[in-house]
C-alpha cells in the first residue's frame, strides 16, 4: 500500500489520495466548471487581457492566411493529408520507407487505441519511466486487457523483464510526469531488451517528442528503434490545437488507424490545416525559450517560498501537493489536515485563477497526472504581460494565504472547489 506524507492511501490508478471534496472524475469536471466560472467573470468585468494561460500548453486554434472553406473534413482531407504526413514524420524523425504518422482526437486516444490494437487479453506489459507511467498508459493497458507493472528506471526495468519471464509489451515514457527524463543510453538499453525478448514497444512521449531532442540532445522519437509512440500536439514549442500525433512502422499505423476510425476517436480533418501550421512553426529554441522563462519564475518562488519548497527538475518547476498543503496549515496554524494534498493543490490553483487571473496546468488533465503545481515552458509573452517572475510568486504567495484560511472551515474549501456543485 503507498501512502503519502500525511498517511493518506493513494487512489487506485493515480499517484495521489482523493478526498471527501474530490472523490472521482466527476467531481473534478465540477471544479473545472467553477475555473469557468472565474474565467468568464474576469472577462466581463476586466477584459480579455485579465487572463494568463501558463499552463505550459497551447490548446487554441492558430490559422495564418486559410481560408475557411478547407475546414471541412473531406475539403481539408484531400487537401493537407499529405502534408500532415510528411510533417509528422519528420517531426517525429521516422523514415517514409518505413514509418507512417496518424492524428487523434487526443494523445490518450492514441495510447488508448494503440494499447487496444497491439496488447491482447492476459498480456504482460510492462511499463518504464523515471517516476511513474500516467494513468493515461495504465488505463489504456487495462483497456486492451493486458497485466500491466511499472518499473522506475532502467534497473527495476531489468529486474522486471527477468521476473516475468515472457514479456509481450514494453510501454516508455521518456520524460514523466514528474519531468525528469530517461537518458539517452538507458533509452537504447530498454528499447534493445524488449526487443530481444520479443516484445513490441510502445512510447508514451507526450512533452518529451521535443524535449528529449530540444533540450537533451536526444534522438527524436522514431529514432529511438521502438514500435509505434505518441506525442500531444499541444505541447511545448508546437502551437496545438490539443491532438495527439501517432508515428510508428507502418503496418502497426495502418491497424492502429483503422481501429481509431471505428472508436471513432480520430482528430477532425478540418483541423489538419492548423496541424500542418504547427508543425511547420515548431523549432528547438522555442522550448529551449520557454525554459529559460520557467527557470526565472522557479528563482522568484525559491526567494518568496524556500528552497526546500520548490522542486526543480532540469525543465520546470513544481510545489509537491504534500508542500503546499503542509504551507498552507503552517500559515492557519493548523496541526491537523482538513483534506488531502490533492485537494490542498486544487485550491491554490482555484485562488489563483479567481484573484490573479492565472489558469496552471492544473485545470488541463481529468483527473490531473500529478497532485503537485506545475510550473513549466511559461509562453514568454503571457508571462511578461502577467508582470514576470517576481508577479507569479507574490500570487502564489497570497493565494497560500487564502487557501490556509479556507482550510481553517473545510466548507469554505469546498465552496472554492465545487460552488454550489451544479456549476
Amino acid at each position: 500500500m503507498s501512502i503519502d506524507r500525511f498517511g493518506n492511501e493513494l487512489a487506485d490508478g493515480l499517484p495521489y489520495a482523493r478526498g471527501a471534496i474530490l472523490p472521482t472524475t466527476a467531481d473534478d469536471i465540477v471544479k473545472l466548471k467553477v475555473a469557468w466560472s472565474h474565467i468568464r467573470r474576469r472577462r466581463a468585468e476586466l477584459g480579455d487581457g485579465s487572463v494568463y494561460l501558463l499552463g505550459g500548453l497551447e490548446r487554441n486554434l492558430q490559422l495564418d492566411d486559410v481560408d475557411l472553406s478547407v475546414m471541412d473534413d473531406e475539403i481539408a482531407s484531400a487537401l493537407f493529408t499529405d502534408e500532415v504526413t510528411a510533417l509528422g514524420l519528420e517531426h517525429l524523425g521516422g523514415d517514409p520507407d518505413r514509418h507512417d504518422v496518424f492524428v487523434f482526437n487526443r494523445l490518450t486516444a492514441a495510447l488508448l487505441t494503440a494499447a487496444d490494437v497491439m496488447i491482447n487479453e492476459g498480456d504482460t506489459v510492462i511499463g518504464v519511466s523515471p517516476r511513474y507511467s500516467h494513468p493515461a498508459v495504465t488505463r489504456a493497458v487495462a483497456h486492451g486487457g493486458g497485466r500491466f507493472t511499472d518499473t522506475t528506471g532502467i534497473g527495476a526495468f531489468k529486474d522486471a523483464m527477468a521476473a516475468a519471464g515472457k514479456v509481450d509489451v514494453v510501454f516508455i515514457t521518456r520524460l514523466s510526469v514528474s519531468y525528469e527524463i530517461l537518458a539517452e543510453s538507458d533509452l537504447s538499453e530498454i528499447v534493445r531488451i524488449a526487443r530481444d525478448a520479443g516484445a513490441k514497444t510502445i512510447v508514451d512521449d507526450a512533452g518529451g517528442a521535443r524535449v528529449g531532442p530540444a533540450c537533451f540532445d536526444q534522438p527524436r522519437m522514431l529514432e529511438l528503434g521502438v514500435d509505434v509512440g505518441a506525442t500531444g500536439m499541444d505541447k511545448y514549442g508546437t502551437t496545438g490545437p490539443r491532438l495527439g500525433l501517432l508515428g510508428g512502422s507502418a503496418d502497426l499505423v495502418r491497424k492502429i488507424r483503422a481501429r481509431a476510425y471505428e472508436m471513432g476517436v480520430e482528430a477532425r480533418q478540418m483541423l489538419y490545416p492548423a496541424v500542418v501550421q504547427s508543425l511547420r512553426d515548431y523549432s528547438p529554441e522555442k522550448v529551449r525559450e520557454r525554459v529559460a522563462v520557467t527557470k526565472q519564475a522557479g528563482a522568484a518562488l525559491k526567494k518568496t517560498l524556500g528552497d526546500n519548497r520548490v522542486l526543480e527538475t532540469p525543465v520546470i518547476v513544481q510545489l509537491l501537493a504534500d508542500d503546499i498543503l503542509e504551507m498552507a496549515m503552517e500559515r492557519a496554524g493548523l496541526d491537523t489536515a482538513p483534506c488531502v494534498p490533492y485537494e490542498a493543490t486544487a485550491g491554490l490553483a482555484m485562488l489563483m485563477l479567481r484573484d490573479h487571473g492565472i489558469v496552471s496546468v492544473h485545470f488541463a488533465g481529468l483527473p490531473p497526472g500529478t497532485a503537485a503545481l506545475m510550473i513549466k515552458f511559461l509562453p514568454p509573452d503571457v508571462f511578461a504581460r502577467l508582470g514576470g517572475p517576481g508577479r507569479l510568486a507574490e500570487a502564489v504567495d497570497e493565494s497560500l494565504d487564502k487557501l490556509g484560511e479556507a482550510l481553517k472551515d473545510p466548507s469554505q474549501l469546498k465552496t472554492l472547489l465545487l460552488g454550489n456543485g451544479t456549476a
